[in-house]
């Protein structure tokens, strides 16, 4: 069975169902190979270090290039001098401006009895297949960050009541270098996932020319082949780091493999390291993740004399635009009407914003962080307000509101109360309670209004009287004064209250009566 020639789709099978799970012997069994076989092409596999994605990937001339064909058994002088050059060749493809053309010069003038350009780059892709057959696109340094999370989850776990928790592993890795970052967190939602990237691009120091993201809900709203639609939050926080969101192709592997290589690789630089640890939070677990990332950065590729933190040093970190002064806000976003007083309700804090009195009626877009709003119509923006969670209040801009409505925004509580107070103290009381009773700040006013302007109609006194008579009651709005006013309730003498001592009479037994 050694001696048999073996077919392309057999060899193919062999490492598929390795890959898969299966063992050497089931395999040897399965195909009917002895088991020297199924090793030779196994010991190969696991030094492409390919991925089962990867592996598909691989047409049979592919195949047949990496696993079956021979590399001389000798080498000249002259190509021995070539494939020591191809390292440092790659390296320095990865700078923004080197060509192949360019390096090729720089080969010849050390080598004038090399080889021609053709043969030159023939060799060369030649020796990229089979040192690394999964990387043959030419990352540029400084362009892309790939992003995305582990199927495998990690977990911490309950010190009080042992309940396990899974927890989602981030990674991401620069295109031209490989320099990887990776953490814990607690999800994969839209708030955990821009923290996790905003956390990898302080990790690096740097901005790369575009974010690519795998197709997850937190950056990608819809996917679609040519146009996906983005997170509006995710697109926010881009824009403040001045960088671009190019989400990977569905089915399109490669455009996501670095990044799933990346975490196939700490797979076992980290989770075998961890493995036997228990974590009781989540610093603890990433305090451990950060450890372990630092080896694998710091460990040389295969077959070559550098790391990815000695490519990074030397090559992109350069390149990479500078960071935003200050870490991004996350902002969400809801869409309202503009009320009829020129406010927009933001139902987060039950607090209200004026915006222009033209966009009454108009469907408007609140973009809020946690210190800022901001008010848009059609992708222009036309308010902007300090962010206030005090519930049932308004912000107003004087500017925003109509001539006719801007004697409303002199309303205040504490003029109403002042107004209460030059009247009577119990008048001033009666109105801090219906300002505190009335969630609403607008209803507030106009029911101290109410109840304020009826002294030009019944007379202080009344008033003064109709307000003391509510507080007995404990209700507190205009319509119980008007009820009282229009009851003469106000106008009724309460009888007083018998307090007579009781008649002396010699009748009545004293204390000491019976002692």
């Amino acid at each position: 069975m050694a001696n048999k020639p073996i077919t392309m789709s057999k060899i193919r099978k062999v490492l598929q169902l390795y890959l898969n799970g299966k063992s050497k012997k089931f395999i040897s069994n399965y195909l009917n190979l002895s088991r020297n076989t199924v090793k030779k092409y196994l010991i190969e596999l696991n030094a492409l270090n390919l991925s089962i994605e990867e592996l598909n990937q691989l047409s049979d001339l592919d195949l047949e290039k990496l696993f079956v064909e021979k590399p001389p058994v000798e080498q000249s002088a002259r190509e021995s001098a070539l494939y020591k050059f191809f390292p440092y060749m790659e390296k320095e493809l990865k700078k923004t401006g080197v060509t192949r053309m360019i390096i090729w010069q720089e080969y010849i003038a050390k080598h004038p009895d090399g080889f021609r350009k053709t043969q030159f780059n023939i060799r060369y892709n030649k020796w990229c297949k089979k040192v690394n057959p999964s990387m043959r696109m030419t990352h540029k340094a400084g362009d892309k960050l790939y992003v995305d999370y582990a199927g495998k989850t990690l977990e911490i776990v309950n010190k009080g009541t042992g309940e396990v928790t899974p927890i989602q592993f981030f990674v991401a890795t620069l295109g031209s270098s490989q320099y990887t970052y990776a953490e814990a967190s607690m999800s994969q939602q839209r708030d955990d996932f821009i923290h996790s990237v905003e956390n990898a691009l302080h990790y690096f120091g740097g901005v790369p020319q575009a974010i690519v993201p795998d197709n997850l809900k937190a950056a990608v709203t819809k996917s679609n082949r040519y146009e996906p639609t983005l997170n509006d939050t995710f697109l926010d926080f881009a824009e403040h780091y001045e960088t671009t969101v190019l989400p990977a192709r569905v089915y399109k592997p490669k455009d996501k493999s670095l990044v799933e290589g990346a975490v196939r690789i700490l797979y076992t630089r980290i989770y075998s390291v961890i493995r036997d640890q228990v974590f009781y939070d989540l610093e603890s677990l990433n305090q451990a993740i950060l450890e372990a990332l630092e080896k694998h950065n710091t460990i040389n590729f295969s077959n070559r004399n550098y790391s990815r933190k000695m490519l990074f040093e030397e090559v992109e970190k350069k390149e990479l635009m500078p960071l935003a002064r200050t870490r991004s806000q996350i902002k969400n976003h809801a869409f309202v009407t503009v009320m009829q007083n020129g406010h927009v309700h933001l139902s987060a804090d039950k607090h209200y914003y004026s915006v222009p009195y033209q966009y009454i009626r108009k469907k408007v877009k609140i973009l809020y962080s946690s210190s800022q709003v901001e008010i848009y119509h059609k992708y222009n923006r036309i308010a902007i307000h300090k962010r206030d969670k005090a519930p049932y209040n308004y912000t107003t801009l004087t500017d925003h509101m109509a001539t006719a409505h801007r004697h409303m925004t002199e309303w205040t509580p504490q003029r109403f109360i002042n107004w209460g107070a030059d009247i009577d103290e119990s008048v001033k009381t009666y109105i801090t309670q219906v300002l505190e009773k009335k969630q609403h700040p607008e209803q507030a006013y106009k029911s101290c209004m109410g109840i304020l302007s009826m002294e030009r109609k019944v007379g202080r006194p009344r008033l003064i009287n109709a307000c003391r008579r509510a507080l007995e009651y404990g209700i507190y709005n205009y319509k119980i004064i008007q009820r009282i006013l229009d009851q003469n309730l106000d106008q009724i003498q309460d009888e007083p209250e018998i307090n007579e001592a009781l008649p002396k009479h010699q009748n009545i037994r004293g204390k000491n009566y019976y002692q």
